[in-house]
């Protein structure tokens, strides 16, 4: 069991392998849905080209500031902060980040970054999904033991190395069996993102709706998986504090759905009134 291969010099990480195959998903899904609703295919380019990096930097930041002890006490290596091939990206930190740079982007391309955001809604879920796999690359985040049919074999880790410790006669020492939590979520986000596609045909969900549907039923599940995980985490009250966070951002993604069902049409760009192209469900996609 491995999550690093050598390509000369050069490491090939399988964590590193399965996030940038989730944004190619989410990317060509996002472009699909854009050009249908009428949009141009450039402006996703524009968008991704920001979203991207500031994703992946607030998802570290966002690690960084809920697990400091893992980096920042004495004892333990400052520079591993740097390390996020080594896993440690927070979901909540990317997606608010990201939307920073999504707003950016979307100002750039002369477009609405909310009906940017609900085309690029189901592609987040399945990008997700995919990108849960590399925490079984990096050997990580598994739940408690289990004798389950379906569990997941465990090894003692070498992170430096990228591979499970061996014993004298060159075999992999497992640690225990778990229960593959990585899996559930993985399954349950591509759950998630076939329920935002079939929602949005059967329903209007425009106006944000549709990301606000996607943000709502993706902390349903990540609040079971978050029972089951026993890797380390800062704890509240008893909860997780991933927990805590999963039940403020449901709380808003309801509210979010709620009010826009009652409320008018946004308006895209800094407060102007804009010329507009609108998409077949009646969303803004364009400004000029």
């Amino acid at each position: 069991m491995q999550g690093v291969w050598h390509l000369g010099p050069f490491p090939i990480r399988g964590y590193a392998l399965c996030i940038l195959a989730g944004i190619g998903v989410a990317l060509w899904l996002t472009r699909r849905r854009w050009v249908a609703r009428g949009g141009e295919p450039t402006a996703i380019e524009t968008i991704a080209w920001w979203a991207i990096p500031f994703g992946i930097l607030g998802g570290r930041l966002y690690h960084l500031i809920t697990d400091p002890e893992l980096y920042f006490v004495p004892g333990r290596d400052p520079w591993n902060a740097f390390k996020i091939w080594d896993g440690g990206l927070g979901i909540w930190g990317a997606v608010a980040l990201g939307g920073v740079g999504a707003w950016i982007g979307a100002r750039r391309a002369g477009v609405s970054v909310v009906a940017f955001a609900d085309a690029a809604a189901p592609g987040l879920a399945f990008a997700q999904a995919i990108g849960r796999w590399g925490n079984w690359f990096n050997n990580e985040l598994y739940g408690r033991p289990t004798s389950l049919p379906w569990r997941l074999r465990i090894y003692q880790w070498d992170a430096s190395a990228g591979h499970a410790v061996r014993n004298g006669a060159g075999h992999a020492i497992v640690k225990g069996y778990y229960h593959p939590t990585f899996l559930y979520e993985c399954v349950w986000d591509i759950g998630v993102g076939c329920l935002v596609i079939w929602a949005g045909r059967r329903f209007d969900l425009s106006r944000g709706r549709t990301f606000a549907l996607y943000v709502a039923a993706y902390t349903v599940g990540r609040a079971g998986v978050e029972a089951l995980r026993i890797d380390h985490a800062n704890h509240i009250l008893g909860l997780r504090l991933n927990d805590w966070v999963s039940l403020l951002v449901f709380a808003g993604a309801i509210t979010y759905l709620l009010v826009r069902r009652r409320g008018g049409t946004p308006t895209s760009g800094g407060g102007r009134t804009p010329r507009t192209a609108v998409s077949r469900d009646g969303q803004t996609i364009r400004s000029q």
